[in-house]
């Protein structure tokens, strides 16, 4: 993970907080071994970083938003675990191992995410936040990770498998499919803060929007110019799954070209904060030319 050593220290935290903190007393099982695996199986732990970047700009409670940031990544992993089964994208790989399907079972993984999405909101409930917090973060993670969000982009990404998409369809698709969630970490970044300013929550979506659309095609340039080794996981399953994609329609080149147009417009966002925005300003662009 060279490309995020500037963030390796804060990606630390995160990973000792998920391991020591995220499953305390849950009986052992097959499912609760599914789970860790899931979870602690790499990741570049955006979502987390974003909440803790968006609590640290707005003076939130760092806590607060480790566990914020932890429910957002089981959410985040139960999609991973998800998309990767037979009925969907029917990969056998992730970050350069066995999907949890292989590692333990169609059924456990099918489990495991549905365990991991529940316990999300058990994270968020007895975080110790603001009970107007707690509430809103509820409210926000249910939106967004649900049919209103994450679930319909993928609602949507295997309904246009089947047809010629327009580029509006594709971006809303993307939009649901990817950036909800991005939002939903800022947004819970922000709800840490002693008081929530509903212009600043605005802000944050406005900048998660570029940033998931950027992300997205960059996932789907890497999908062809990348390599298993490289990328953790099968190249090509795109193409394979007859998914639509900006890449598709635009080419790599021009591609390339919108991803730094959506991440120079989330820079400009993100300057209009103003306070220690570097980390958030940095990881942005890290975003835009990774490599995996």
């Amino acid at each position: 993970m060279t490309e995020f050593t500037e963030f390796s220290n804060d990606i630390d935290l995160i990973n000792r907080f998920i391991e020591e903190k995220t499953f305390c007393g849950l009986e052992n099982s097959i499912v609760l071994n599914a789970m860790k695996y899931s979870i602690s199986n790499g990741g570049k732990r955006i979502r987390p970083l974003l909440t803790l970047y968006f609590s640290e700009l707005l003076g939130g409670n760092i806590e607060v938003a480790l566990k914020f940031g932890c429910a957002l990544e089981m959410i985040h992993t139960y999609s991973l675990i998800h998309d990767d089964l037979p009925c969907m994208d029917n990969d056998d790989m992730r970050r350069g191992k066995p999907s949890c399907h292989i590692a333990f079972g169609e059924e456990n993984a099918l489990l495991a995410g549905d365990a991991l999405l529940t316990e999300a909101f058990s994270t968020v409930a007895s975080s110790g936040a603001d009970p107007n917090a707690i509430t809103l973060a509820t409210k926000y993670l249910s939106e967004f990770a649900g049919i209103k969000g994450m679930v319909m982009g993928q609602v949507l990404d295997l309904q246009l498998e089947k047809s010629t998409p327009t580029l509006e369809e594709i971006k809303k698709m993307y939009s649901l499919k990817t950036s909800a969630l991005l939002k939903c970490a800022c947004v819970l970044g922000c709800l840490t803060t002693n008081e929530i300013d509903v212009n600043i929550i605005d802000k944050a979506c406005e900048y998660a929007e570029n940033l998931g659309l950027a992300f997205q095609i960059t996932d789907d340039i890497l999908d062809i110019v990348s390599d298993t080794e490289t990328l953790g996981k099968p190249v090509g399953s795109d193409e394979k799954n007859n998914k639509p994609t900006f890449v598709k329609l635009y080419g790599i080149a021009e591609s390339k070209v919108l991803v730094n147009e959506l991440s120079n417009n989330a820079v400009a966002v993100l300057k209009s904060f103003g306070g220690n925005n570097e980390k958030l300003i940095n990881l942005t662009l890290a975003l835009a030319t990774r490599k995996f």
